[in-house]
C-alpha cells in the first residue's frame, strides 16, 4: 500500500472543497465545513493506512519473547518495542525506556485514546509497562509472560494497572 501524505490529503481537500465554493453561493448556512471536520477525515485516513502497517509490523514481531533491556526479534522488552515501532512506522523517534516514553507528548482522556496513542501502566510499584492502542479497547505490546501480542486495555489485570494515554504525533 502506498504511504499516505498528510499534506497530500489535505490538499486534496481543500481543493475539492474551494472548487465546490466556486460553484456559487450557498443559500444554507449549514453548508460551511469545520478545519476539526476536515482535520477528522484525514486523520481517519492517515489511521487506515497506519494500521495496515502496524498489523503488518505486529505479525512480524508477534511471538517475539520477553526479554529485559533486548531490542532484537531474539528477544525485545516494551519500550524498545514501541520505539522500534515509532521509528519503522511514523519515522518519529521515541526515548528507550518507559519512564522517558512516559513524558512525550501529550496526555490524552481515555475516552479520547485513538490509534497509535502509547498505553502505560504501573505494573508494580516501580515498574511501568508500555504499549501502543491499536483499535477496539485493544493495544499490542511486548508481554513479559507471552511476548508480543495485543491485549485489551479493560481485561481486568490491564484496566487495575491503567496509568496514562499519551500522544506523541
Amino acid at each position: 500500500m502506498k504511504h499516505l501524505d498528510r499534506t497530500k490529503i489535505l490538499v486534496f481537500t481543500l481543493t475539492s472543497l474551494l472548487t465546490a465554493c466556486a460553484s456559487g453561493p450557498e443559500t444554507n448556512s449549514q453548508a460551511q465545513v469545520s478545519t476539526t471536520q476536515i482535520d477528522q477525515k484525514i486523520d481517519e485516513k492517515v489511521s487506515a493506512a497506519k494500521s495496515d502497517e502496524l498489523f503488518r509490523f505486529y505479525n512480524a514481531w508477534h511471538q517475539t519473547p520477553y526479554r529485559f533491556g533486548g531490542t532484537t526479534q531474539n528477544g525485545i522488552d516494551c519500550s524498545a518495542f514501541t520505539q522500534t515501532a515509532y521509528s519503522q512506522l511514523f519515522n518519529q523517534s521515541l526515548p528507550r525506556t518507559t519512564q522517558l516514553q512516559s513524558q512525550v507528548g501529550i496526555e490524552v482522556d481515555y475516552k479520547d485514546r485513538r490509534f497509535g496513542d502509547l498505553v502505560f501502566f504501573k505494573t508494580g510499584f516501580n515498574t511501568r509497562h508500555v504499549g501502543i492502542y491499536v483499535e477496539d479497547n485493544s493495544f499490542m505490546h511486548a508481554s513479559t509472560s507471552r511476548g508480543v501480542i495485543i491485549s485489551r486495555l479493560d481485561s481486568p489485570y490491564w484496566a487495575d494497572a491503567f496509568w496514562q494515554i499519551r500522544r506523541v504525533n
